[in-house]
């Protein structure tokens, strides 16, 4: 079996060769992902929106995200939090994903980017 094609459980195969899966997953390669997840809403994409409270990176390549939504009744409540952890399911190294809805604190237009604020017309 070609090495390359054999990688074992726990590492990731990078163009340096062989590393531990913790080492693979960079928390930039998952906010990275992330944002690519947009709100159907808003022109903008969730991280930029605020609506990502937290990032955890366990050694073993887990990932746990703690997120919001813009508000309670959002119509993509059941979309997004999945759009999420499939983007993040993508990042090499990434071995799960949960996805945690909170809403404490509540989300509000101030959590946004400049970026964010922007795109939207909120100064």
């Amino acid at each position: 079996m070609n090495e390359r094609t054999h990688v074992p459980a726990g590492t990731v195969w990078t163009p340096e060769g062989e590393v531990p899966a913790a080492q693979g997953v960079s928390e930039q390669a998952v906010i990275d992902a992330v944002s690519t997840v947009y709100d159907p809403e808003i022109p903008v994409n969730i991280y930029e929106l605020g609506l990502i409270y937290a990032i955890d990176i366990e050694d073993d390549g887990a990932i746990k995200v703690e997120m919001t939504l813009t508000a309670p009744g959002c119509p993509s409540a059941q979309e997004l939090p999945e759009q999420v952890r499939q983007a993040i399911l993508s990042v090499p190294g990434v071995t799960r994903c949960d996805v945690e809805v909170v809403w404490d604190p509540p989300w509000d237009p101030s959590r946004m980017s400049e970026e964010a604020r922007l795109a939207v017309n909120m100064f």
